[in-house]
């Protein structure tokens, strides 16, 4: 099984960093603007942080794999209708599409790794599978540069096809099928509000970066206007409806999770914004193929990976905030020589402060997500992977438009020094992550309930 679940996320996580080399040949091909083309990331992750919440729900009802077969189905659709895409308009809309597979597969491999793992095992497992997904980040920009500069952009979409395919065989043949359902109803009302919150706020943060007159202005603020009243509501729905919501507010009574959450959001924007941000950079202002960004940014994977490798362990036995503390810090010393670059700066020591970032973000993120789970009884691990996940999709897609907007307002300099300020937000956030180690299994002798709100 974990085969098949791997197998699957590569396609997923491939998808993430092929696209980001493509982005300025997409912009040339399609003749579109930055603050417009920066959807094609933005819409795969709105659609992703979409569908996520009805991870727990849908596998609750249906099970894991028949979950796991239709998001491989959905997946594999946007990929081909992607890589036929006519214009910026199909391109976006097909993402979406894409998105909607893509938000599922993700969830379902780490709620079933999770389960497998238990509490006490989440960080070794959930290294293993950060080393190996981190395959798929190391190669995605070199193979992206390969296909652009090679067949063409379209190729980027299509190189998914026979790892899906792959991915769906193997599950029709090993997975197992699931026990007992339930027949909790989906929360409709609360799946209408949160996209459509989250959409109309990005949409009136992408705004800010087009000056061009007083109509788009009057567009932005009605759009954060309306994005504000609709998060409301889905927060004053979800806490009416308490565990029948989409998602579970009661969850942030929780320390751990409260501080996981917060954590997985500022990852989510300080990730996601530079992965917008670099191709564009070493392809306009240095003038390397699609291919050549591509392998300068290899290091950055590698650090994550080596970071996963080696981390694991440790997040299973130490306390989340020093480690995360850390490893930002880390981070944030290898985002400082792009906040300073200059046009003499040499590719190798940028390559190397990639390095750096990367290892700093992978001992950084890795407690965040062994946290998320650490405190919660098994029955809520579901709507916790839900929760989290949507939270850092949303923080990947406001990291994204805020790139975006400072890259089209101000230019490179600036959103370098911008990616080296998020970093630094990221470290001030690790303050809220639990400072001693704790586990579920110190209080199995009460009530799920009780103890997240004694929290």
């Amino acid at each position: 099984m974990t085969v098949t679940l791997l197998t699957g996320a590569v396609a997923a996580l491939l998808d993430t960093t092929i696209v980001a080399v493509a982005l300025d040949e997409l912009r040339r091909e399609l003749g579109a603007a930055v603050t417009v083309i920066q959807w094609v990331t933005t819409a795969y992750v709105l659609a992703m942080a979409a569908v996520i919440p009805l991870v727990g729900w849908s596998v609750a009802r249906f099970g894991v794999r028949a979950m796991w077969l239709t998001s491989l189905g959905l997946f594999l659709l946007g990929s081909v209708l992607c890589g036929a895409a006519w214009s910026a308009g199909s391109l976006i809309a097909f993402r979406a599409l894409q998105g909607l597979g893509g938000g599922m597969i993700l969830p379902l491999t780490q709620l079933a790794m999770a389960r497998v793992a238990g509490p006490d095992r989440l960080g070794r497992v959930m290294g293993v599978v950060g080393l190996v997904g981190q395959l798929a980040p190391v190669s995605g920009p070199l193979l992206g540069g390969l296909l652009i500069d090679g067949p063409g952009w379209r190729w980027i979409f299509f190189v998914n096809v026979p790892i899906v395919l792959a991915s769906a065989a193997m599950a029709l043949r090993w997975f197992p099928r699931d026990g007992e359902r339930s027949d909790r109803p989906l929360d409709r009302v609360g799946l209408a509000l949160l996209p459509a919150a989250v959409v109309a706020l990005l949409y009136a943060l992408s705004g800010l970066g087009d000056g061009s007159g007083a109509s788009i202005q009057a567009d932005t603020v009605t759009s954060a206007a309306v994005g504000g009243v609709l998060l409301a509501a889905f927060i004053l729905h979800s806490a009416r409806r308490g565990g029948a919501s989409l998602i579970d507010l009661r969850l942030f009574a929780d320390r751990s999770f409260r501080g996981s959450a917060l954590m997985m959001f500022v990852l989510g924007v300080t990730t996601w914004g530079p992965m917008f941000l670099l191709p564009l950079y070493y392809q306009r202002v240095r003038g390397l193929s699609a291919f050549d960004a591509g392998l300068v940014l290899a290091p950055q994977s590698v650090g994550l990976a080596l970071a996963f490798l080696l981390a694991g362990r440790y997040a299973d036995r130490l306390p989340p905030r020093p480690l995360v503390l850390a490893g930002m810090a880390v981070a944030v010393a290898g985002t400082v020589p792009f906040a300073f670059a200059t046009a003499d700066t040499g590719t190798t020591l940028l390559g190397a402060a990639l390095l750096v970032r990367g290892i700093g973000f992978g001992v950084g993120s890795l407690p965040v997500a062994v946290a998320l789970y650490k405190t919660l009884s098994p029955a809520d691990i579901p709507g916790a992977t839900s929760a989290g996940n949507v939270i850092q999709r949303v923080g990947a897609g406001t990291g994204t438009a805020l790139m975006a907007v400072v890259l089209q307002a101000s230019g490179f300099a600036p959103a370098l020094t911008w990616m080296l300020a998020l970093t630094a937000v990221g470290l001030a956030a690790a303050v809220f992550l639990p400072g001693r180690a704790r586990s579920r299994s110190a209080s199995l002798d009460e009530p799920s309930a009780t103890h997240a709100a004694r929290l």
